[in-house]
């Protein structure tokens, strides 16, 4: 049996392929598919103009896809139409990022998952069920501690000109972007969110300034206070945490779990190990 799975954010999409015990057979790497903002053509195409998705699309058993914004039997269906049409001998099941999350990091206790990526969102695993107490509003709305987050601000700050001096200019000369050509990309472009999100990259070589410290306790802790305050007893156990902005700005993190008084678990960059391993210990062994 090939059996091949996704996790996908806003921005890319990690397949793996394995079989029924784990063998590893290929990873290869797309876009990311959200739902609200792509439809069955565009994930039928973008996965077709993959040649390594191609390759093994006949031998295909099984797909399970766990991505951002798939959080209702409508939503999914939207991607599940598209992956039917490219592996048209599989059974597709598509989840909700969030139970991908959750699955990647478990360890066989209790624990608060949390998404800190392009968007941000947290369930509650309990090794059967995955369960939500807020839901998550998107980067107008919500995505605090994410990248979509820290985008703006960035992006506010430049245009306000309230960023430190020398972060200021750093920015203007690496993007040379104005008011126009800013405002064109959040308000009449599709991918707003990724394009804020993206920004990241420069925030990272600034981490260590006070103004972007500043920054990063306040959108992590607006996220705890947000999206981990809401699960009686999450004081009391474990605190996963995956994606970029997770990884790469943990330190930050940490610093912010400890004074609202979290105790972090794992930190994972990208759940498509961890999930490949879950599904061979307790969903392949199951069929």
């Amino acid at each position: 049996m090939r059996i091949l799975i996704a996790d996908s954010g806003s921005t890319k999409c990690d397949w793996l392929a394995i079989t029924e015990g784990g063998q590893e057979l290929g990873e290869f790497h797309t876009m990311g598919f959200n739902p609200y903002f792509h439809d069955a053509n565009l994930v039928e195409r973008e996965m077709k103009a993959n040649s390594q998705a191609m390759a093994m699309a006949e031998g295909v058993d099984r797909v399970y896809f766990y991505g951002a914004g798939s959080s209702s039997p409508e939503l999914c269906a939207v991607i599940a139409e598209g992956l039917e049409r490219v592996f048209p001998g599989a059974v597709v099941h598509v989840g909700h990022d969030l139970d991908g999350a959750a699955y990647s990091t478990y360890t066989g206790e209790p624990a608060v998952t949390c998404i800190l990526g392009t968007g941000s969102n947290s369930c509650m695993f309990d090794g059967k069920d995955v369960s939500e107490e807020v839901p998550a509003l998107a980067y107008i709305l919500g995505d605090e501690g994410s990248g979509s987050w820290f985008g703006k601000k960035l992006l506010a700050g430049f245009l306000y000109r309230k960023l430190p001096a020398e972060i200021q200019a750093d920015f203007q000369s690496k993007y040379g972007l104005d008011k126009l050509s800013i405002t064109r990309k959040v308000y009449q472009e599709p991918d707003a969110n990724v394009f804020l999100a993206s920004f990241m990259t420069f925030l990272g070589q600034h981490k260590e300034h006070p103004f972007i410290q500043n920054w990063l306790d306040e959108g992590f802790k607006a996220f705890l206070d947000a999206h981990v305050a809401c699960f009686e007893g999450a004081e009391r156990m474990p605190v996963h945490f995956v994606g970029s902005v997770a990884y790469h700005f943990q330190d930050a993190l940490k610093q912010a779990c400890a004074d609202r008084g979290y105790t972090v678990g794992n930190i994972i960059k990208k759940p498509i190990d961890g999930l490949a391993n879950y599904h061979v210990k307790f969903i392949l062994n199951s069929l």
